[in-house]
């Protein structure tokens, strides 16, 4: 019989997780024996779009709230109609709606990803510890994942599945990225100020307010650019302002695709106090940008330090400035970091090898 799998997550906003379903989503469909849909319990998002653009259905459940528990029906209802022989959800609350409705669905196969290491709020991991139950396997994109979803959600290890994120390699341009950045960059004058950046979620565990001190450090040799939105935005603003940084960083804004963002930087900056992984270090790795990044839980199973970026302690400013200089002032350091960074995504991170991994935990190969 043809495969029907629901892939469910809790918004198509702009981020790493819904992009990671994007892609998993477009990659396993394969009608007629594969149909994949995609369902979110909030409202429609960018993503959304993307997703329909590719062919795959969406659903948004437009839940009001984390306390809408109305959106539990509307999934169970979606789940029995499309006669869904498999739900793979990922993050809190959708592995939370998920193990909710499972008990009312026998002989469908439940699946649940986690994607964080960040400690806090403690109780998402007590209800990750009880919905848990709910799955068949739990999927994590690193080792680092893996350990807290042990020790924090009491998950066992035998049900655990590490499978890493996964990029495009070559975009499509079918020009190696490393290649066509040292070509773009060889092809201009040095750019003055340097142009960094940071690509996320303004959130406090990114931990920007770290990276504009070290800007300050820097003496108006680098100029930050920020992509990406979020509550923190105002607070940001705020820094630097009193940094007097009004000229030193450029806070742009949400953006749909970060390579665009990549094009723009010379250096990415994570000074992240946790990651589950950091989609963005292997897309800006693959793009031929040099990274800089706290050595953290997800960042460290990602960046391998001193050989594909550069790694410092979380929560200092001077450490970062110090590494995004030694990048400046190295030309050699800057060169090996981005050839080596190359191959290790080529190696580790690329669908070609990390889908067949999903393939067969799916039952698809």
């Amino acid at each position: 019989m043809p495969r029907a799998i629901l892939l469910l997550l809790t918004d198509l906003q702009i981020g790493g997780t819904p992009t990671v379903v994007r892609e998993l989503a477009i990659r396993l469909n394969a009608p007629p024996a594969v149909r994949v849909d995609v369902a979110c319990l909030a409202g429609r998002g960018p993503v959304a779009d993307q997703l329909e653009a590719a062919g795959i259905r969406v659903f948004p459940l437009n839940a009001g709230g984390p306390r809408d528990i109305k959106v539990l029906a509307a999934l169970r209802r979606l789940i029995a109609a499309n006669q869904y022989d498999t739900v793979f959800s990922f993050l809190l609350h959708a592995n939370a709606a998920a193990a909710l409705v499972a008990p009312s669905l026998p002989g469908v196969r439940f699946f649940q990803s986690i994607q964080t290491t960040q400690p806090h709020p403690r109780w998402h991991w007590l209800v990750q510890s009880v919905v848990q139950h709910a799955a068949e396997r739990i999927v994590v994109p690193s080792p680092s994942v893996a350990q807290v979803a042990q020790e924090w959600a009491d998950v066992p290890r035998h049900k655990i599945a590490a499978i890493p994120n996964a990029i495009d390699f070559h975009g499509g341009t079918g020009v190696p990225p490393v290649e066509s950045a040292c070509n773009r960059r060889d092809a201009h004058a040095p750019r003055h100020p340097i142009p960094i950046g940071f690509i996320g979620r303004l959130d406090p565990v990114k931990r920007i307010p770290d990276l504009l001190h070290a800007v300050r450090l820097l003496g108006g040799r680098v100029h930050l650019n920020v992509f990406g939105a979020g509550a923190e935005r105002g607070p940001i603003e705020q820094i630097i302002r009193e940094l007097d940084l009004t000229k030193a960083v450029t806070l742009h804004g949400a953006i749909d695709h970060p390579q665009r963002a990549l094009e723009k930087i010379d250096i990415l900056v994570l000074p992240s106090a946790a990651e589950g992984f950091g989609l963005v270090l292997i897309e800006a790795m693959a793009a031929g940008v040099p990274v800089v990044a706290t050595n953290v839980p997800g960042i460290r199973d990602v960046v391998r330090a001193g050989q594909t970026g550069i790694l410092v302690p979380p929560f200092s400013p001077p450490e970062l400035a110090r590494a995004i200089q030694s990048i400046l002032d190295d030309k050699a350091l800057r060169d090996r970091l981005v050839a080596q960074a190359y191959e290790d995504v080529a190696r580790r991170f690329t669908w070609d090898v990390v889908l067949p991994q999903y393939r067969a935990l799916l039952g698809l190969a």
